[in-house]
């Protein structure tokens, strides 16, 4: 009963739960009933809650949530009336605009899987994934018609529709069968749809995580309204990739809560800021990087919005620079919130501006519902402070690798993959994936506190450590730094400024000057693109 009532408190704070009249309420049921209970139900939701408020705003112009969901409906029967009847899974490999969101929606409510496919991936990595998960249909932008021939080249009998066009192709496009569908709507499916998201695949070939409708529901919904200020009706920016695992759930709240998503295709550091202050947007979500792109802008660029109209500012995908996030929060107000997000298990933790000004580099404390252990390599507890393998417990876990594999669990407990510590307060810490600590001579080196210290130093902008392998100590560590500037500093001066702050044994052998690391979709840093500079 007390959690049921914790549940109303907090979406009626939110706005989620508002005095609307009853018919509103009775088509908003309506519409459940209609679409059933997927992944987006939120968009049938809000077309009932507020038809004619602003639902998406892109590139193209503005669409109302009513014209938002009568142009799912549509292409979901254009699909569902394709000559091999309804697909089994429809690929989507789309940028961040109308195309990509009614693509997914109407794949939903056909029962369709819905595969989403990474806009970085080459010809061969996105011919293994289609193969792999058996894709029917492939809805990409006209930008990647080439990787898509590519991958598709022994699959002759998928369909291919484009999702965003520059010109007047005479192929198969979403629009074409929006318009030639325009007034119908699906028929309800018996079929249960997933939504295939795939890992980062920045040291392999990505795996797909199967996310069913029912994973994390109103519990993953309460803990994150009650660590981020959400409100509903309110407008949020995402430019968050929303084929990754983060970008997807910032679109999937903003449709449950009705707030408007303004989004553009091609981040832009500069058109972000301007479109938080045009349509005084109260969230933004990025990846971690995007803050570095926004405090890269020259002062006076930057200096020209004031960002005044928002209370949030969300992040997660990969490791926050601690320098950022204040030089941020410093210009645009305590909005920062930076959660620690795994593709198989949701919402991890969040850190709050308040975590954040105490600990720039802290995950943040575990959401609610979630509990995180410490474990040594034997599953013992470690104390605050111990560095050991992550494992997490919630209720929002993956349904399980589309392989059939799945993580390593303990005691209920699955790793995340990562390795970190907690401090006295609770709070997370992550250094590292479990993959990335090296054992150089006998002794372990984690990545990262390495590469904070080269980022400590006044002329580097950047760095990434990595261990290669070595005959002599088993693994040795190499970096890659980006300089600030017109930066005079040498690779032998940033080794001894290595040498002055850690153990020599932390010293990398080899340090490479790069304009700019190679850098996926969502951020983070590849890996194996670096791993082929190594000598």
């Amino acid at each position: 009963m007390a959690d049921n009532l914790g549940v109303l408190q907090t979406l009626w704070r939110a706005g989620l739960i508002a005095p609307l009249r009853p018919d509103k309420y009775l088509r908003m049921g309506t519409a459940v009933r209609r679409v059933g209970m997927t992944a987006t139900v939120g968009f049938a939701i809000a077309a009932q809650r507020c038809p004619d408020r602003p639902g998406l705003i892109d590139e193209r112009g503005t669409l109302t949530w009513k014209q938002l969901d009568d142009r799912c409906d549509a292409l979901a029967a254009g699909l569902a009336r394709l000559p091999g009847g309804t697909p089994k899974t429809v690929a989507v490999m789309c940028r961040n605009h109308r195309g990509f969101i009614e693509a997914l929606v109407a794949a939903n409510r056909i029962g369709s899987d819905v595969l989403l496919l990474n806009t970085s991936f080459a010809g061969p990595a996105l011919a293994e994934v289609v193969d792999r998960e058996g894709a029917d249909v492939v809805i990409y932008d006209e930008e990647f018609a080439a990787i898509v021939d590519r991958a598709m080249a022994d699959k002759p009998d998928a369909v291919r529709i484009l999702g965003w066009v520059d010109g007047s192709p005479e192929t198969l496009t979403v629009d074409r069968l929006i318009d030639e569908n325009a007034g119908r709507r699906p028929e309800p499916s018996q079929r249960k749809s997933d939504i295939i998201l795939l890992t980062s695949g920045t040291t392999g070939t990505p795996k797909g995580a199967k996310r069913g409708a029912g994973s994390g529901g109103v519990g993953d919904l309460k803990a994150v309204l009650d660590r981020t200020p959400w409100r509903a009706e309110e407008p949020i920016v995402i430019v968050a990739p929303m084929f990754h695992a983060w970008g997807f759930s910032q679109l999937l709240f903003a449709a449950l809560l009705a707030c408007t998503i303004v989004t553009r295709r091609k981040f832009d550091p500069e058109a972000t800021l301007a479109l938080v202050d045009e349509h005084r947007a109260t969230g933004l979500a990025v990846v971690p990087v995007m803050f570095d792109r926004i405090m890269d802008l020259p002062d006076d660029v930057r200096n020209r919005y004031s960002g005044r109209s928002l209370r949030f500012a969300t992040a997660s995908g990969s490791r926050m620079r601690p320098d950022v996030v204040i030089r941020f929060m410093d210009q645009f107000g305590d909005v920062i919130y930076n959660n620690y997000n795994a593709t198989e298990a949701g919402m991890i933790a969040t850190a709050t501006p308040a975590d954040l000004r105490a600990a720039p580099d802290t995950a943040g404390t575990p959401a609610d519902g979630t509990e995180i252990r410490i474990l040594d390599a034997e599953f013992n507890e470690l104390p605050a402070g111990e560095t050991g393998k992550i494992f997490v417990r919630s209720g929002t876990l993956f349904d399980g690798y589309t392989s059939g594999n799945t993580k390593d669990f303990h005691d209920g407990f699955m790793a995340s993959g990562d390795m970190g510590y907690l401090d006295t307060a609770g709070r997370l810490f992550v250094v590292g994936r479990d993959d990335e600590m090296i054992v150089s001579g006998g002794e372990n080196v984690y990545p990262i506190e390495v590469e904070k210290v080269l980022a400590a130093h006044p002329e580097v902008a950047e760095a990434t450590v990595l261990g290669v392998d070595d005959e002599q100590y088993g693994q040795r560590l190499v970096a890659f730094v980006v300089l600030g500037g017109a930066a005079g500093v040498t690779p032998d001066d940033l080794r001894q400024h290595v040498r002055d702050n850690l153990a020599n044994y932390k010293v990398p052998r080899q340090i490479t000057v790069l304009d700019e690391l190679p850098r996926g979709s969502t951020g983070k840093v590849v890996r194996k693109d670096l791993l082929d500079l190594v000598d």
